[in-house]
């Protein structure tokens, strides 16, 4: 009886024991269904596995490129519909070239590696640690990194890094909090997702608006937001398929687009940019179960960027498609004729602030480039032109939003670039003219010239025997030579010239209480002028090392130069035996101010600092490329960086510089002149400068902005090195963190931080035809490529600590160098 009851509890245990398991099993399925879109600590992707989201919109895992089958790559693609389309690519730059390859989450982020190694190909690099991390890929597509326990706290998205799609709530702009860009980058070509050379992304300077970059130029623009579109594209009918949005606060400046219903059923779209950078919008024909192109912008000539230059308007309809606004005429005549009209146009009569200027109405264009524009969201139309009315430097004003009869007020200083004409749906444009153009109508256009052309001919025939007459007073009375050589060059410059007693009044007669600086040159000067505009005043000193060679050839270089990253010069004045340049007036001193000051450093993070360097570089690109005279500036340094209000830099100090045509090359002089430890050493010892004297200059300048210390006068206890020694001592043992100012430490990502020191060292390196030019170094500074090794740098080791005044000087304790050897790793 015993061994019966034994034998049925036996049986009663084993049922028991089948069933607990099979709830287990059951339970198991259950979990792992429901976090199939999840990726934990304890799991992995092998090549031939995918995940798929929740709703199986989309997917991820290894994928090949149809003509280069060797190379695999992680990414994700839609699954429901068009399997194979790639919507976003992990390491685009770093491939797998077999089947090993595999995706793992660490506490730091997504890593992409092999099987075969521990070395990363790519890893979305979260800066912290997770304790519970996953990752998650959404049904927008989007792929998250968070902790398991924070549902919607997502610390990396890839939707902060797009590759060559814009997805429904994918944002293309800045997180102007955490520093976040996100902008296009397309593949190389259909078979290759590694990033070509161009780039769309949004620029946030003036009324913010999309670019598309060709390396360092810009070479399509949409045109800025105008209330429920862009300007440069014609109005669509409404759709029920999206919605778009530009969203401008505090925080963010952003362009998304939402699908109107979020149903599974929806429509399906998504926004491209192809290899060859044309911008197409797709949406998915269910029918034909293919994509549709809905909207391609870049369609004409008329669409690259600033064909006609300044005060030009491009219409595809006329021959030839490049026009002059009416009131403006060619800059270059003889250019214009050959088709030529990147020079654009010039006034006929000049603006003369103050004697009641007005605007003439222009209907039917795209707005002008808005990157030095100001703008309010608050303002009407009347508001807007009586502040533009004010000021005299403000030459355009628009709405920026075109709705329910328009609002807010856009205004445009200085020439009006990349406009497209005679649109349908274009925006207005009100351009500021003299009374004397806004009299006249085109009726009378001929006669108008007939008359101008007989009062300039009896003009120029009064001044020309004035003009004798002035010389002759002028010898009599013992008159500078040099002064008369600055009156001429400012009248052959077009540039105004103030009189003494305007700018003594402005400066309250030049009183210490208004000084913003002194140096070699003389002083600095704030000063307000009549109109209400602030200027700075430099005041040569009358035994100052800048003579006359100086002051005319800062005036000739800075004149005519137009850039955001260079000081704009207002005017200047020669009378009473003085030489004055007045500035545009900025409010945040000079760069040297906060990076070598331990209570003013704390105000640049590391955002601000890199900013910074990259403006600086983009201003000597300018000069050395995109001016019409190349210009080399020799004597860059921090004291000569100054900083707006939104603390962009701007180069200053022009004194030094000089100018070469296009097909000239680098030049020697006798006369060795600038600030030691910023002169390369082709030109310290040897008097050869070009354009790799100026990136030498700013090498030393960019490890200034990271290290917080200068170049000269740094002399470290053990071994005597300046600045640059000292780097590239640390760089060759893998010590950087030493040189780095603490300031910026907490702010940065130490990769990115490594890899500016490691620009910058190439930069300063020996023998200028190893430096990079300006163009190869905004490269490297905006984009992740592989950066060379660098090669010894010229100057970084000194005998003794002499600290830099700052001031210009001639070359004359050059035995003050000595010459160590560090092989970097």
């Amino acid at each position: 009886m015993q061994t019966q009851d034994n034998k049925i509890f036996t049986r009663k245990s084993k049922a028991t024991m089948e069933s607990i398991l099979l709830c287990t099993c059951l339970l198991s399925v259950l979990m792992f269904n429901s976090a199939a879109d999840t990726i934990t600590a304890n799991q992995t992707i092998r090549d031939g596995q995918t995940v798929a989201s929740a709703r199986g919109e989309f997917e991820m895992g290894f994928f090949s490129p149809k003509g280069n089958p060797q190379n695999r790559y992680f990414g994700i693609w839609y699954k429901k519909i068009s399997n194979g389309t790639i919507i976003w690519v992990a390491n685009r730059e770093s491939p797998v070239f077999n089947t090993s390859g595999v995706v793992r989450v660490s506490s730091r982020g997504i890593v992409v590696s092999t099987n075969q190694s521990t070395d990363s190909m790519w890893t979305s690099n979260f800066s912290g640690a997770v304790k519970n991390p996953v990752a998650q890929l959404l049904d927008s597509g989007n792929l998250v990194f968070r902790d398991e326990n924070e549902q919607h706290n997502f610390l990396w998205q890839s939707f902060d890094h797009p590759v060559d799609n814009i997805l429904p709530g994918m944002k293309l702009g800045y997180n102007l909090v955490t520093g976040i860009d996100r902008y296009f980058l397309p593949w190389k070509n259909d078979d290759n997702p590694a990033p070509d050379n161009y780039i769309y992304r949004l620029d946030k300077n003036g009324y913010p608006q999309l670019l598309l970059w060709k390396d360092s130029d810009p070479w399509y623009r949409i045109g800025p937001w105008i209330g429920s579109r862009f300007s440069g594209i014609p109005v669509l009918k409404p759709n029920g398929i999206y919605t778009s949005r530009f969203v401008i606060t505090e925080t963010e400046v952003y362009y998304v687009f939402d699908l109107v219903n979020t149903a599974e059923s929806s429509a399906i779209t998504r926004w491209k940019l192809t290899p060859d950078a044309v911008s197409t919008r797709f949406i998915w024909n269910r029918e034909k179960n293919e994509w549709i192109p809905y909207l391609t912008l870049q369609m004409s000539d008329c669409d690259r960027y600033g064909l006609c230059g300044p005060n030009g308007v491009c219409n595809i309809n006329k021959s030839p498609m490049c026009e002059c606004m009416e009131g403006f005429d060619p800059k270059s005549p003889e250019d214009w004729a050959r088709s030529y009209w990147t020079d654009g146009c010039s006034r006929r009569v000049q603006l003369e602030c103050g004697n009641g200027d007005g605007f003439m109405k222009y209907t039917g264009v795209k707005l002008p480039d808005t990157r030095w524009s100001w703008y309010s969201m608050s303002m009407n139309l009347t508001e807007c032109k009586e502040k533009c009315l004010k000021d005299c430097n403000c030459t355009a004003y628009s709405n920026t939003d075109i709705r329910d009869g328009g609002s807010g007020c856009l205004l445009w200083f200085g020439g009006l670039n990349d406009m497209r004409g005679y649109l349908e749906d274009g925006q207005d444009l009100y351009v500021r003219m003299p009374v004397s153009e806004l009299k006249n109508s085109r009726k009378h256009s001929r006669q108008k010239r007939r008359v101008w052309f007989i009062l300039i001919l009896v003009f120029a025939v009064l001044a020309g025997i004035l003009c004798l007459f002035l010389l002759y007073r002028i010898r009599k009375k013992g008159i500078n030579r040099a002064e008369e050589e600055t009156t001429i060059a400012g009248k052959d410059l077009d540039l105004p010239i103030y009189s003494f007693m305007q700018i003594a009044k402005a400066t309250d007669n030049f009183s210490n209480n208004r000084q913003l600086g002194k140096g070699g040159f003389g002083t600095v000067y704030k000063g307000i002028l009549e109109g209400g505009q602030e200027i700075a005043v430099k005041r040569l000193s009358k035994d100052s090392r800048q003579g006359l060679d100086e002051f005319m050839n800062e005036v000739s270089c800075i004149a005519k130069l137009q850039h955001r990253n260079l000081v704009m010069l207002v005017g200047c004045c020669i009378e009473e035996g003085e030489r004055l340049l007045i500035y545009e007036y900025l409010p945040n001193k000079s760069l040297d101010y906060y990076i070598f000051d331990k209570n003013t450093s704390k105000s640049l993070n590391w955002l601000k600092r890199y900013n910074i360097i990259v403006g600086i570089a983009r201003g000597l690109l300018y000069l050395h490329q995109d001016s019409r005279l190349k210009i080399i500036h020799r004597d860059l340094k921090a004291s000569n960086i100054l900083l707006d209000h939104e603390m962009n830099p701007k180069i200053s100090d022009f004194g030094l510089a000089r100018t070469f045509g296009e097909s000239e090359t680098p030049a020697s002089t006798t006369r060795v002149v600038g600030t030691h430890g910023y002169m390369s050493p082709e030109y310290a010892f040897d008097g050869l400068f070009s354009v790799k004297s100026d990136v030498y200059s700013f090498g030393v300048s960019l490890l200034e902005v990271i290290a917080g210390k200068r170049n000269r006068g740094f002399v470290h206890s053990d071994n005597g090195h300046n600045l640059i020694g000292h780097v590239w001592k640390m760089y060759a043992e893998g010590n950087l963190l030493e040189v780095v100012d603490s300031v910026i430490l907490e702010s940065s990502n130490q990769h990115e931080v490594f890899r500016v020191i490691q620009i910058g060292l190439l930069c300063v390196q020996e023998y200028p035809e190893d430096r990079p030019n300006m163009s190869s170094t905004i490269m490297m500074l905006t984009r992740d490529d592989a950066l060379p090794v660098p090669k010894q740098p010229g100057f970084f080791s000194e005998r003794k600590s002499c600290p830099e005044t700052g001031s210009s000087t001639e070359a004359s304790t050059m035995n003050t160098i000595s010459v160590s050897y560090f092989a970097a790793r």
